[in-house]
C-alpha cells in the first residue's frame, strides 16, 4: 500500500510574515499536518489488515480515525496552497469567471469576505469555513465544517478553506481569531482559488 506523504509547501515558513509567522507555519507543517499524515497512513494500514480477516468491527472503529486524519490531510492540502506572499499572488483580488461567479452569488467580494469571516469565526470549539461549489446547483456556498471534517462530506467541492483550529493561529493571534481572519485575507491565493473553481465546473 502507498503511503500519504506531506506535500510540498510553494514557499518559506516565513513567507507569510507579518499575517502568519514563520514559527506557527512550521509547527502547522511539521507537526501538525505530519501528524494527520502518519496517524492516516497507520490507521489505513490496520484498516487494510482488518479487512484481510474480515473483521468488520474492527473496520468499523477505525473509520472515524481515517475521516479525522484523512480530513486533515486533505484540508490542509488545499489549505497551504490557498494562501500565497503578498506581491506573489497573495490578497490581489479574483478575476475572470471566478470574480463574475462571486457578484452573482454575493453581490461583491466584500460581502463574501464579511459573510465568511463572519461565519467562520463563529466556529465552536475547532474547525473550517470554507468556499466550496455547488455543482448540482452551479453556485457558490459558504460553509463551515467542524473538527477536520472534510467539505465533500456536505456534498461540495472545497473552493478556499481557512483553519480556524487554534493551532492555526494562537502563538500569535492569542484569542483573537477575528484578527487573524480579518488578516488573513491578505495573503489569499485567489489565482489558486479561481483554478480550482474552472477545474470544479
Amino acid at each position: 500500500m502507498s503511503k500519504y506523504e506531506l506535500p510540498q509547501l510553494p514557499y518559506d515558513f516565513s513567507a507569510l510574515e507579518p499575517v502568519i509567522s514563520g514559527q506557527i507555519m512550521e509547527l502547522h507543517y511539521t507537526k501538525h499536518h505530519q501528524g494527520y499524515v502518519n496517524n492516516l497512513n497507520t490507521a489505513l494500514e490496520k484498516y487494510q489488515e482488518a479487512e484481510s480477516k474480515k473483521d468488520i468491527s474492527a473496520m468499523i472503529a477505525l473509520q472515524s480515525a481515517i475521516k479525522f486524519n484523512g480530513g486533515g490531510h486533505v484540508n490542509h492540502s488545499i489549505f497551504w496552497t490557498n494562501l500565497a506572499p503578498v506581491g506573489k499572488g497573495g490578497g490581489e483580488p479574483p478575476k475572470g469567471e471566478l470574480a463574475q461567479a462571486i457578484k452573482e452569488n454575493f453581490g461583491s467580494l466584500e460581502n463574501l469576505m464579511e459573510k465568511f469571516s463572519g461565519m467562520t469565526v463563529a466556529v465552536q470549539g475547532s474547525g473550517w469555513g470554507w468556499l466550496g461549489y455547488d455543482k448540482l446547483k452551479s453556485e457558490l456556498v459558504i460553509t463551515t465544517c467542524a473538527n477536520q471534517d472534510p467539505l465533500s462530506t456536505q456534498g461540495y467541492v472545497p473552493l478556499l478553506g481557512i483553519d480556524v483550529w487554534e493551532h492555526a493561529y494562537y502563538l500569535q493571534y492569542k484569542n483573537v481569531r477575528g484578527d487573524y481572519v480579518k488578516n488573513i485575507w491578505k495573503i489569499i491565493n485567489w489565482h489558486n482559488v479561481e483554478e480550482r473553481f474552472l477545474k470544479a465546473k
